[in-house]
């Protein structure tokens, strides 16, 4: 019977809600505003942790949010390696995730869409 998550996919999803916890306790700059990690991807050997990430009322920069993240790295690695029990803690990389942004740019699109005067078609024009 196949397991149903690989085990990337388990710590993976473990690292996500340690790290949200983490993040949300321990990272005390009030201009980085609320921390939100979206998702984990892991490298199949364990061995990289990329962290996507998204700000609310963040009062920085995106690239400079993000840096100062990297800053804390090994104080956040070494509080994640106390949470979790695994033989080798993963090095750990912070990215933007900007979907809610795009998400938000694509509800306006179509919002637009019904806001502009509709155009005939073929079956409604006179002969």
């Amino acid at each position: 019977m196949p397991r149903e998550f690989s085990r990337s996919d388990r710590v993976a999803s473990q690292i996500q809600r340690e790290m949200a916890d983490i993040l949300r306790t321990h990272v005390k700059d009030p201009e980085l505003g609320m921390i939100t990690v979206s998702d984990v991807e892991l490298s199949r050997d364990l061995a990289v942790a990329k962290l996507y990430v998204s700000f609310l009322a963040a009062k920085l920069p995106v690239k400079e949010a993000i840096k100062r993240l990297m800053n804390d790295v090994p104080e956040l690695r070494r509080e994640l390696g106390k949470r979790i029990r695994i033989r080798v803690l993963p090095e750990i990389r912070f990215t933007y995730d900007d979907s809610i942004e795009r998400g938000m740019h694509m509800d306006a699109l179509l919002k637009g869409l019904h806001e502009e005067p509709t155009l005939l078609l073929d079956d409604d024009r006179e002969e």
